[in-house]
C-alpha cells in the first residue's frame, strides 16, 4: 500500500526504422605542415584618445547628469514627504471630527 508504483515504459508504435549500419573507414596518413607563424594581432576598435577638450565634456557631462539625478532623487524625497504630511493633516482632522461627534451624543 505505502510502496512506490512505477508506471511501465510504453512500447513505440508506428513505422520503427531499423539502427543505420556503420561502415568502417580506413585512415591514410597525410603529409604533415607546420602551422603558419602567428600574425601580429589587429586591434578590432580603434583606440579613444582623451584630448583635454574631449576629458573636459566628459567631466561636464557627467557632473550634469548626477545633478539631474540628484534633482530626481530630492524631488521624489520631497513629494513622499509632502504626502505623508497630508495624510497626517487628514487623519488629524477625522480624529478630531469623530472625537467631536462623540461628545455630542
Amino acid at each position: 500500500m505505502f510502496r512506490p508504483k512505477l508506471p511501465t515504459m510504453p512500447q513505440p508504435t508506428g513505422l520503427v526504422t531499423p539502427p543505420a549500419v556503420i561502415e568502417p573507414i580506413t585512415i591514410t596518413p597525410g603529409t604533415l605542415t607546420p602551422p603558419p607563424a602567428p600574425a601580429a594581432p589587429t586591434p578590432s576598435r580603434p583606440v579613444v584618445q582623451l584630448t583635454p577638450g574631449t576629458a573636459l565634456a566628459l567631466v561636464g557631462g557627467g557632473t550634469a547628469a548626477a545633478l539631474v539625478v540628484g534633482a530626481v532623487l530630492v524631488s521624489m524625497l520631497l513629494a513622499v514627504a509632502v504626502t505623508g504630511a497630508s495624510v497626517a493633516v487628514c487623519a488629524l482632522v477625522l480624529r478630531s471630527l469623530i472625537a467631536s461627534d462623540a461628545k455630542r451624543r
